[in-house]
């Protein structure tokens, strides 16, 4: 197989990012059309479905193959250039290693066996009750109060009201932010539902957003959720899901 590219140091990083959140490394499918990563992590609770379009790059050629990187030290190579720097990405095909260039600097990757790494997850297709959009902030805010009192967070959607609540329950104190009409950008609430969920996840999903980022979470009752925004004006697109913590009471 064959595989160059060149892209913003920027873009890639919040790719990589997003792939970091769930696992250490993965599998790269290098398509004519850009970069797919599909992953999900070693206790089967969290899956990352992400795709790099070939418009994210300054230049592409692949002629689809998989490579299998640990994705972690791969943004740390990333990590020594700056926002703006172009990355030069060229696979060594008599090495089987990866040749990254960024801001003077050269570093020759050595990939892992794509066979070794854990096979891709199929992406169920749920059923789910809410679809609510909002931005990452309101998010990021309901996670960090849930964070005062618990390990856990639980979602949960009204359809009369059209509000979304993020709630958790600790020993001695709780919290619920709701999040109204006037902060959803848009709902469709069609049952009641609620779900909770590990915060030690939703924390490391919720990391690489920024913050003005809109999401969209589809939310059902004690299932899944899936979690989707896209980065660096739509040339990035992710989908996160999450399996419920099934409540004993």
């Amino acid at each position: 197989m064959s595989f160059s590219a060149i892209i913003q140091q920027d873009t890639l990083a919040d790719a990589l990012n997003a792939a970091t959140a769930i696992v250490e490394e993965c599998k790269l499918n290098t398509t004519p059309s850009g970069i797919q990563i599909t992953a999900v992590d070693p206790a089967n609770v969290a899956m990352v479905d992400l795709s790099i379009n070939e418009s994210a790059f300054e230049s592409y050629e692949a002629d689809g193959g998989t490579l299998g990187v640990n994705v972690e030290r791969l943004l740390d190579v990333v990590g020594m250039g700056d926002s703006g720097d172009l990355v030069q990405l060229e696979l060594d095909q008599e090495t089987r290693k990866l040749n990254i260039e960024i801001s003077g600097l050269s570093y020759t990757l050595a990939l892992i066996d794509p066979d070794s790494i854990r096979q891709e997850p199929d992406i169920p297709d749920l059923d789910l009750d809410a679809t609510l959009v909002f931005e990452a902030a309101t998010l990021s805010r309901g996670i960090s109060a849930a964070d005062l009192c618990s390990d856990h967070v639980s979602f949960a959607a009204d359809p009369d009201a059209e509000t979304f609540h993020i709630k958790a329950d600790g020993d001695t104190d709780d919290v619920d932010l709701e999040v109204d009409s006037d902060e959803l950008l848009s709902a469709q609430v069609d049952d009641d539902c609620e779900s909770l969920f590990s915060l030690d996840y939703l924390s490391d999903m919720e990391r690489p957003i920024g913050s003005d980022t809109e999401v969209s979470l589809r939310l059902g009752s004690e299932m899944p959720i899936k979690l989707r925004y896209s980065l660096a004006d739509g040339d990035v697109s992710v989908t996160n899901m999450l399996a419920p913590r099934i409540s004993s009471e």
